[in-house]
């Protein structure tokens, strides 16, 4: 067993998981597993956030809006369009609405997944107004924010320094001297199973230029699963692989980073 592993970036509601949803999580105590934060990303699955997270005492939840959410039908693959297109026509301000009430639920720690995503064509003024609604959001109920950032790094910087909220970088590929500010301003840089792929040497500078104590881990499961189960399912266990890779690139013990991570997430998640 390994651990202790908390997970601050999961998808268990996502369709990957349907057939063996609920053994899966029940196992994940004892491969080390002491903590998930299991992600909305639409209306649509934040009651399936809602319920995992109710069901298992160690699994904690974010509600939020992902950016792409607002993907048009024309661009959307099998599953098709979110909620936020499909049932509220891209009005996000309505569907934020909607999803008030979820933060008054104990077991919703952060605001998000929310953020910006210049790969998908999504128009730029509407992903940044839901972002920036978002962050005021997050400094009103004084909860941290999950952030995603894809090919946007000037515009997510921006609104980060003007509003400086508590929450995590997910998924970080930045620099090393754009993490070290991030993480002087208060913000945790999260590192997932893309940092172990061999050309991932921006994130092996940044994780090397970070203190320990502003570094989380996460999987964003089912995807990225790490180098060498690379192309498989994704889920929290395999975090030992990043934790190990990590303390490869530091020369100190997995378990010490495990348990410095550990105890940077229950902080982050007022836990």
């Amino acid at each position: 067993m390994t651990g202790p592993i908390f997970d601050t970036h999961a998808h268990y509601s996502a369709r990957a998981f349907d057939a063996d949803r609920y053994p899966l999580l029940d196992s994940l105590p004892g491969k080390g597993v002491v903590g998930v934060c299991e992600q909305a990303t639409h209306s649509g699955d934040a009651p399936r956030v809602l319920e995992l997270a109710h069901r298992y005492p160690w699994v904690v939840a974010a509600v939020g809006i992902h950016p792409e959410s607002l993907l048009p039908a024309a661009d959307c693959g099998e599953e098709g369009p979110a909620p936020t297109v499909s049932v509220y026509g891209g009005d996000w301000a309505a569907e934020m609405r909607a999803l008030a009430p979820y933060y008054e639920d104990t077991k919703v720690v952060a605001v998000g997944e929310c953020g910006l995503d210049y790969h998908w064509p999504v128009p730029k003024d509407a992903q940044l107004a839901m972002f920036e609604a978002h962050i005021r959001l997050a400094l009103e109920l004084d909860k941290p924010i999950i952030v995603h950032d894809r090919n946007a790094h000037a515009d997510v910087y921006a609104l980060l320094k003007k509003y400086q909220p508590k929450g995590i970088v997910h998924c970080y590929s930045g620099s090393a001297d754009d993490a070290v500010w991030l993480a002087k301003q208060g913000l945790f840089i999260g590192f997932g199973g893309a940092c172990t792929f061999k050309g991932a040497k921006r994130a092996a500078k940044a994780i090397s230029a970070l203190p320990l104590e502003s570094i989380v881990l996460e999987t964003d499961c089912p995807y990225m699963a790490p180098e060498p189960v690379r192309g498989t399912r994704c889920d929290s266990s395999l975090i030992r692989y990043v934790g190990e890779y990590i303390a490869q690139l530091r020369g100190i013990s997995a378990e010490e980073v495990f348990r410095t991570t550990a105890e940077n997430a229950r902080r982050v998640y007022g836990l």
